[in-house]
Order: structure tokens, then sequence, then C-alpha cells
């Protein structure tokens, strides 16, 4: 296939290795995206505490701050997968793979858009606190 065809010329090879590279390079972003968001949320919310601010409060945007980064991270590991499959195993099976992938972390997506807004992704925002509970509130 394609991947035989560049990986048979040495400056192919160096292509293919540089493909990898890459695609190890937006894992690792996503991971170091997703532990200092949570290592950042976790100690805003500790200092908080310590100086004996309303938890109360502060329990929902850190809720929203960790799905927020689990957020970012999934999107940037699905261009991890596209890229990885796409330029480096584009047979069959990895693509059905690649599928599945983007799948469960779509619906993951979807979960955590609901759990932060309250609301599927393709419904339009709520007005405001006021609204939320009207149905007259969304436009």
């Amino acid at each position: 296939m394609l991947y035989e065809l560049i990986a048979s010329s040495t400056e192919g090879s160096a292509m293919l290795y540089w493909i990898e590279m890459a695609a190890l390079a937006i894992e690792i972003l996503a991971v170091a995206i997703i532990v200092v968001s949570i290592a950042t949320a976790t100690v805003r919310m500790g200092y908080r505490v310590v100086v004996r601010m309303p938890v109360e409060d502060y329990f929902l945007e850190y809720k929203h701050s960790l799905g927020r980064a689990l957020l970012l991270g999934l999107e940037i590991l699905v261009a991890a997968d596209i890229v990885r499959t796409v330029a480096l195993e584009a047979t069959l099976q990895s693509v059905l793979v690649l599928g599945l992938l983007v799948l469960i972390r779509t619906f993951l997506s979807w979960s955590l858009v609901v759990e932060i807004d309250g609301r599927w992704p393709w419904q339009p925002r709520r007005a405001g606190p006021a609204s939320s509970n009207s149905p007259e509130g969304s436009e």
C-alpha cells in the first residue's frame, strides 16, 4: 500500500518517523494539558478551602474546570489518532478502530458538555440562570 511505498525509500522512512513523532508529541501535549489543568483547578479549589471562602460555589466551578480540561484533552487525542491512522496505518482495520475511538470520544465529549452546560451540544444556550427552568429561555 502507500505506507510500503513510502517506507521503501530512505526519505520516506524519515518522513514516516517524523509523522510518528508528531503524533506522539500531540498525545503528550494532550496529556500535559489534562494534567496541568487538573492540577491548577485542584490548587485553586484547595486555596479557597484554606482561606475559608464559600466552597459550594467553587465546587461547581472546579467540576466545570475538570470537564473543560478533559474535553480539550479528548479533542487533541482524537487529532493524534487521526494523524497516526491516516499517515501511518491506513488499513481497513486501523480506520475502523479509529472510527470506534472517535465515536467513544465523541460520546464522552457530549456527556461532558451535558454535565458542564446542562444541555446537549446541539441545543441552543440558555439566556441565563433565571431562565434555566423555563422553556422560553432558549431562542
